[in-house]
């Protein structure tokens, strides 16, 4: 392994984390290391690797004496941590749980400092932005403002990876996740649940009068920005936006995946929830459009993708 660039993925097993294990394991020059406890991530989400370049261990972050043993084993160069407790309902209904995750950050941010890893990437999320006070929201000029646990403990990750870099120059780039859609997404996420109800010709439930807007990324355009960002002289301690800035209703989207599927689904409209519903979102991606290789894909075009191999999301 002298010869290859040692890269440790937290988080690994999860949808967008094996998602970017599946893209840098194609470049035969790269080693990969997934380390996951499997809560929320799944083995059945790992890509076979082609060029004997990948490990996945077993283990949580949020515990020293695992991870420590990880990064003794291998000398990292680059670390992607994504590795946390996600989704919406799952972080309201566990509090103290998303605040365990800063115990994670510190024990990455503490490792690599000490074992020479040259950048830590992070998996930062659009929820630190909250209700959103301007449009598009700009990583610079945007107010920080949510006060949900999911969104602070990103927003102290974010502080911790500028507060190691000022005291012991450890490099960072750090990724604000709009949502993300692809194969491989667990079903209680918004596009894969529409689908999986779709499918079924089951009722979409919808909060509200479904007029919140979200903007919807695929998650290739996701990785392909990441991985050009991480080893970018470029990007280093930068924060950039990934995600789509074209604005979607809930309400269009459940309508739109009921055609795709030629479903009988009807909609349904529940209450809408008391908290963690934010009325719009539209990142400025001026940053994360430089690092496409290509153009950003449609809606459409990747709920079509999905819909070529559903079977991961129907039970």
């Amino acid at each position: 392994m002298n010869d290859k660039r040692l890269i440790l993925v937290t988080g690994g097993a999860g949808f967008i984390g094996s998602s970017l294990v599946e893209a840098l394991i194609e470049d035969p020059s790269h080693y990969v290391v997934i380390a996951d406890n499997l809560k929320t991530g799944s083995k059945n989400k790992l890509p076979l690797a082609k060029h004997n370049n990948l490990k996945f261990i077993q283990c949580d972050v949020n515990d020293l004496d695992q991870i420590t043993s990880v990064f003794h084993t291998f000398p990292f160069e680059y670390v992607f941590h994504y590795a946390a407790l996600v989704g919406v309902q799952r972080t309201l209904q566990n509090p103290v749980m998303v605040l365990d995750d800063i115990k994670g950050i510190r024990n990455i941010l503490n490792l690599s400092k000490n074992t020479g890893v040259k950048r830590v990437m992070y998996a930062s999320s659009s929820e630190v932005y909250g209700e959103p006070v301007e449009f598009p929201q700009n990583e610079e000029t945007t107010p920080l403002n949510s006060r949900l646990p999911y969104a602070i403990v990103k927003n102290v990750g974010e502080a911790f990876l500028k507060s190691y870099y000022q005291e012991f120059g450890l490099e960072y780039t750090i990724f604000r996740f709009f949502n993300t859609y692809g194969p491989k997404q667990s079903k209680d996420f918004v596009i894969s649940k529409f689908i999986n109800a779709a499918m079924k010709n089951e009722d979409i439930t919808v909060y509200g009068d479904g007029s919140q807007t979200r903007t919807f990324c695929f998650v290739n355009n996701n990785v392909d920005a990441c991985i050009n960002a991480a080893f970018s002289d470029a990007y280093a301690n930068e924060t950039l936006n990934i995600g789509s800035d074209i604005e979607t209703p809930i309400l269009d989207l459940a309508q739109l995946i009921i055609r795709l599927t030629g479903s009988s689904s009807k909609i349904e409209h529940l209450p809408p929830l008391p908290e963690g519903d934010m009325t719009r979102r539209k990142p400025d991606i001026t940053k994360m459009k430089a690092l496409l290789n290509g153009s950003m894909i449609s809606l459409e075009d990747g709920i079509q993708t999905i819909l070529k191999d559903p079977s991961y999301i129907l039970s």
